[in-house]
């Protein structure tokens, strides 16, 4: 059901053209959220199933036409949000909302055409946010190349500060090793945020106690994470080759960034007329025209040697039975993209390394708007990132006037249980606070906390 409206944070009235997996994951999310949601989709059998299970209003029908945008509400609308299969129909349908109601519009668009052209379509339709599934997915990957013992890299404060993931291996020096040790003699400039032993997820504090096994989350500059992890007795040196199976646009994204950094790309496509497009787009890289799912032809491509191994067709058992292949005959490292969330408990249990999700990244930064939409004005959401399967939130706020939380130790706040204040930016810096340090106006700072649905600073407080 949706929520009542909230009189504090009242919910938006949002329009979702589009029912594929970016469409329905945004209204499943947003519905949590407290949301009037009305979907719009040219599917009647589709909009109807979806409609039913989310108890929202559907519409079927084309989302750039005038009468069934008026139909569907766009004249008291706050947000449309287009995320069907086509780029053109989505900045079209953004067009429309624009010229008929008052409402601020989200279109995704994936052509790489289109991409490079995303600040100028944005500034000359109007339009809040563009973003490309792919070319983010990309940028995830990429970021996990250059530190490839981590599993996720996550970026903070413009490229600042980095959330990192990794679990601790056997026989490493974290092992029964407490948080408060760690940060007095090894690592002071680095914050613990998060931890998942055993399918629970905590946000520690200094007398808890590190396992092998556990998957841990440190927030620090990039500087500073690598020199952690050298210290604790990982390597940390980029890639220097990458194997990526399938040619696809996220495929482009990421060859382009690889090669830029230097690292030599392979990528294997079955499509010889894709082939052809990718020779021509990317001349650095490496382009074989085959079947990447067949054993011989991976062995003949030097799947043992390869350093980094990229599952990014658009099957996602593919993807994963490849990724499973690629870690039993090689040591590379593995990274995997998975659209669908329907087996995502299994996936989690499988030995799959780095795992990417586009449809995840799109909706994050599409709810970080909403959540930015709704708040009061004495702050903003920069960033909002999704940890341990949406059980946990890193949320970055800036702090635009002085409130309660401003000028205060942070020892004195009376700060939420499960929460951590995990840096502050400021000025260019980032700071590790302790509890003497204060949030100032002008600063950027990063909650991490199990509590869900933050839209202010103020939120941090009981």
């Amino acid at each position: 059901m949706i929520k009542a409206k909230n009189p504090v944070h009242p919910g938006l009235n949002i329009i979702i053209v589009g029912c594929g997996k970016v469409g329905t994951t945004l209204i499943e999310q947003l519905g949590k959220e407290g949301h009037d949601i009305t979907i719009i989709d040219n599917n009647a059998q589709k909009v109807q199933e979806i409609a039913s299970m989310y108890d929202i209003m559907g519409l079927a029908g084309n989302g750039a036409s005038y009468n069934v945008q008026i139909e569907a509400g766009i004249e008291d609308a706050d947000l449309i949000i287009a995320v069907t299969n086509s780029d053109e129909l989505n900045l079209l349908c953004c067009t429309v909302a624009k010229q008929v109601g008052n409402c601020a519009a989200i279109a995704r668009v994936r052509t790489p055409d289109y991409s490079s052209e995303a600040n100028y379509l944005r500034e000359t339709l109007g339009l809040a946010m563009i973003i490309n599934p792919e070319l983010e997915a990309s940028k995830e990957a990429a970021r996990i190349l250059y530190l490839p013992t981590a599993l996720e890299v996550n970026t903070f404060a413009h490229g600042q500060a980095e959330l990192i993931k990794f679990k601790v291996p056997d026989g490493n020096i974290l092992s029964g090793m407490s948080i408060a040790y760690l940060g007095k003699n090894l690592a002071p400039d680095i914050l613990i945020c998060a931890i998942e032993r055993n399918g629970e997820v905590y946000i520690p504090d200094g007398s808890f106690q590190m396992e092998t096994g556990d998957t841990i989350s440190f927030v620090a500059t990039r500087k500073i994470a690598k020199n952690f992890l050298e210290t604790i007795g990982f390597k940390t040196r980029q890639v220097k080759n990458a194997m990526i199976i399938g040619g696809g646009k996220a495929t482009y994204y990421l060859a382009i960034q690889l090669i830029n950094a230097g690292i030599s790309v392979k990528i294997i496509e079955r499509d010889r007329r894709r082939c052809e497009e990718l020779s021509t787009l990317l001349p650095k890289a490496i382009i074989i025209n085959g079947d990447g799912t067949d054993p011989g032809l991976l062995l003949e491509e030097g799947i043992e040697y390869t350093e980094s191994f990229i599952a990014l067709t658009g099957v996602d058992e593919e993807n994963v039975l490849l990724t499973l292949h690629a870690r039993q005959v090689s040591s590379a490292k593995v990274i995997t993209k998975i659209n669908h969330l329907s087996f995502k408990s299994v996936i989690s249990r499988l030995d799959l390394g780095s795992v990417i999700y586009p449809r995840y990244i799109t909706s994050e930064a599409i709810i970080a708007y909403v959540r930015a939409k709704k708040n009061s004005m004495d702050s903003n959401i920069e960033t909002l990132y999704h940890m341990f399967d949406y059980r946990v939130e890193a949320i970055e706020f800036r702090v635009y006037e002085d409130s309660r939380v401003t000028n205060v130790p942070l020892m004195n706040l009376p700060l939420k249980d499960h929460l951590l204040v995990s840096f502050i930016s400021r000025n260019g810096s980032i700071l590790i606070p302790s509890g003497q340090d204060t949030i100032q106006v002008g600063d950027s700072v990063m909650i991490v906390t199990t509590h869900t649905g933050f839209k202010d600073i103020m939120d941090i407080l009981r």
